[in-house]
């Protein structure tokens, strides 16, 4: 398969192609959800011996979702600037130990988006958190031990996947 044409059939908040591809003898119409770039962390405060979550209402599943710190990557900002910047706004905290995880396409049959997904240790808590005013963010942070976050019933992909990976290292 090859793509021969794309165009932007929306340039909202968030944008959408249309892709023609074209497959052996066939060209197919395919829409493409393109958000961008963005990073994700599970952050560990070492001080206190707890995880640090999100609790935020979110457009797909309608709902308020409990998640890691997570952010869109501006411009061409390095995925590393991006996850301690969000975790700052996000939770309040300076980062101290930063670990990638892995680079995901969280639903690669419909969206172009690639989060980056990152473990963080912190220990020395700046600011307020709660997410930026501008951006219309209500965050609330959500502390939990490890015995909390394992019997969590978790929803959200990257989430499940730091989670996971934490375990296999503990």
């Amino acid at each position: 398969m090859q793509i021969i044409e794309r165009s932007r059939v929306f340039n909202g908040h968030y944008k959408v192609n249309q892709l023609i591809v074209q497959d052996g003898d066939k060209q197919l119409k395919r829409e493409q959800f393109a958000p961008g770039k963005a990073v994700a962390a599970l952050v560990y405060d070492t001080a206190r011996q707890v995880y640090v979550l999100t609790r935020q209402f979110r457009i797909g599943p309608e709902a308020e979702i409990l998640e890691i710190a997570a952010g869109m990557i501006d411009g061409d900002e390095a995925p590393e600037t991006a996850v301690r910047r969000e975790i700052h706004e996000e939770l309040g905290y300076e980062v101290d130990k930063l670990e990638k995880i892995v680079d995901m396409w969280p639903s690669p049959g419909t969206s172009s988006e690639l989060i980056t997904v990152y473990y963080a240790e912190v220990s020395d808590k700046t600011g307020e958190g709660g997410g930026l005013a501008e951006e219309n963010e209500n965050i609330e942070m959500v502390e939990l031990s490890w015995k909390a976050l394992v019997s969590e019933p978790l929803q959200d992909a990257k989430t499940v996947l730091a989670v996971q990976w934490v375990r296999l290292r503990k």
